[in-house]
């Protein structure tokens, strides 16, 4: 049996983010996409002559020079007609514009799947070959992008620029305070199609949904109970065991869940990141607001 699809709510709205999401993705593809053509581009032509820019930049071609010179003079005289942005050369104007027609002409020789840039195909088959070339120095964690490594180096540095109004919680990426946020306006944009349960996030929603799947072919062996994915199976199995791996920073109190690890910490540092908008009352466990809502703000009509 094929999991359900989950339904959106409000799907106008949903559905334009969602839109958003994606050119900025692609965006952020472009950009890691010009960067692999460019490593490529100064190895094939590293034995040609070499005219140096006036901003200490190194372009093999004189042509390549003006356009990269480009870059320091913010000229974006090449305009998309579609969407009116505007881009440094007629190049990435054409790369862009395949947003707008869907042109996909790099294709994976591994599953099928299309790209519209060589770029994005290179670190795409990387997912099917295993190679990460980007390596972090100070752990030895390797990444596929270069994005994927500039996030991780995040938690090297502990810089979290992006704080919440709410609560004061801070974060490394503003997609996680994003996300973060919709918890003390209590909008759950994915629901499930079967109960209608609302979630955050997606991924979420679809593990919810395999709940109601028959298939479970997980079982434990010392009780006989059954589960859908292999994780879960194995969160159980601590009950058997009795094993606590996550450990309370704060009291040593240790829990099998580390859901339940991030829950019990807030004793300690006073977090309350479900927040009630009508009263401006702040709650440390999700069940304490909607308990509140229900009692305080529940509509007599």
């Amino acid at each position: 049996m094929s999991d359900p699809e989950p339904s959106r709510m409000n799907h106008e709205d949903t559905e334009e983010q969602t839109n958003q999401k994606e050119v900025k993705e692609q965006r952020q593809e472009l950009n890691e996409g010009e960067e692999e053509h460019s490593d490529f581009r100064t190895q094939r032509l590293n034995t040609k002559k070499v005219h140096m820019c006036s901003h200490s930049a190194d372009c093999s071609k004189l042509e390549d020079c003006k356009q990269h010179q480009k870059t320091h003079n913010d000229v974006r005289d090449h305009v998309c007609c579609e969407c009116g942005k505007s881009f440094n050369t007629a190049g990435n104007l054409t790369q862009h514009q395949k947003v707008h027609t869907g042109e996909k002409p790099h294709k994976c020789s591994y599953c099928g799947k299309s790209f519209t840039q060589s770029g994005h195909l290179k670190i795409h088959e990387r997912i099917h070959t295993g190679e990460k070339p980007y390596h972090c120095t100070q752990c030895g964690k390797s990444f596929r992008c270069k994005t994927g490594l500039s996030r991780h180096l995040l938690v090297h540095s502990g810089v979290k620029p992006f704080t919440c109004v709410q609560c004061g919680k801070d974060f490394q990426l503003s997609s996680k305070l994003k996300e973060h946020m919709q918890i003390h306006t209590n909008v759950r944009p994915y629901a499930c199609s079967l109960c209608e349960k609302c979630f955050v996030r997606l991924d979420h929603c679809k593990r919810h949904q395999k709940t109601h799947s028959s298939k479970k072919d997980h079982v434990c062996c010392d009780c006989g109970k059954s589960f859908t994915r292999a994780d879960t199976l194995q969160q159980h199995q601590r009950i058997h065991t009795g094993e606590k791996p996550y450990k309370c920073s704060y009291c040593d109190k240790t829990f099998t869940l580390s859901g339940s690890l991030k829950t019990h910490e807030r004793v300690h540092t006073g977090e309350k990141p479900y927040y009630c908008p009508p009263c401006e009352k702040s709650f440390r466990y999700l069940k304490s607001l909607q308990n509140h809502l229900k009692k305080c703000h529940t509509s007599s009509q």
